[in-house]
């Protein structure tokens, strides 16, 4: 089987490392067949996407919606390597799924729209999928209601012309969309378990997501959750687009 690529962009170890932890686990794909990028580390250089089966990119601080004063040289550098990334997947439309960020790199696309107009606090919430999601060949794979684990401060407001909604939440209208027949962004995070979601609410503490008072009531919040269903996403995934 041609090897998944896995792209982070966490600047801490034990987050990184957990996150791809979680990836794997959820795709049962062995480190060689996930083969990981930490874009925040080093530049991501070119991808020859025919050695590869899909991409898989992780969440991660980085919003697109900041003010350009107030982005590092390693965002605009990571934010201008995906979008490059993303225009050549969905030319080709080669399998990719974006979690969280990948809503940020692939919603602008196509007269998108990402801000911060449907932020969601960290947490567990249900998802409703769309009928088009009840429909489609990956996001099928759930329940038509499910919780996730999602937290974020920018969202998609307008769709790019080209896709196809599958996914909403109350308070977040666009949580899935897919471009072509085989490019994926999700809002909420499929590989999180609650062990997980709670060692980000502490390692982000200081990334303004929540007030600080809020901390240990959202952990405890997300060890009451029943969230199983996303994670079926990524298992999904791999399912549909092995390669050999």
């Amino acid at each position: 089987m041609k090897p998944f690529l896995f792209l982070g962009t966490r600047a801490e170890d034990d987050v990184a490392q957990q996150e791809y932890d979680g990836v794997l686990a959820g795709t049962g794909l062995r480190p060689d067949e996930l083969v990981r990028v930490r874009l925040e580390a080093s530049p991501l250089g070119w991808i020859e996407l025919e050695d590869l089966s899909g991409i898989i990119l992780g969440g991660g601080p980085f919003n697109v919606s900041d003010p350009d004063d107030a982005k590092s040289p390693v965002q605009r550098r990571v934010e201008a390597e995906l979008n490059d990334l993303a225009i050549r997947v969905v030319e080709l439309d080669f399998p990719f799924l974006g979690a969280c960020y990948g809503i940020g790199v692939l919603g602008t696309l196509d007269g998108g729209t990402v801000d911060r107009t449907y932020g969601e606090p960290i947490g567990a919430l249900p998802v409703r999928l769309s009928a088009e999601g009840a429909e489609d060949p990956l996001f099928g794979a759930l329940p038509e209601v499910f919780d996730a684990y999602l937290g974020h401060k920018e969202a998609v407001s307008r769709l790019p012309g080209s896709a196809v909604l599958l996914a909403s939440t109350d308070t977040c209208p666009v949580h899935a969309f897919r471009i072509g027949r085989n490019v994926y962004a999700t809002q909420f995070h499929p590989e999180l378990d609650a062990v997980a979601i709670c060692d980000r609410i502490d390692a982000y503490s200081a990334h303004g997501y929540y007030e600080p008072h809020e901390q240990e009531s959202l952990k405890a919040a997300a060890r009451e959750a029943m969230v199983t269903e996303p994670v079926r996403l990524l298992a999904r995934f791999v399912e549909l687009h092995a390669r050999p």
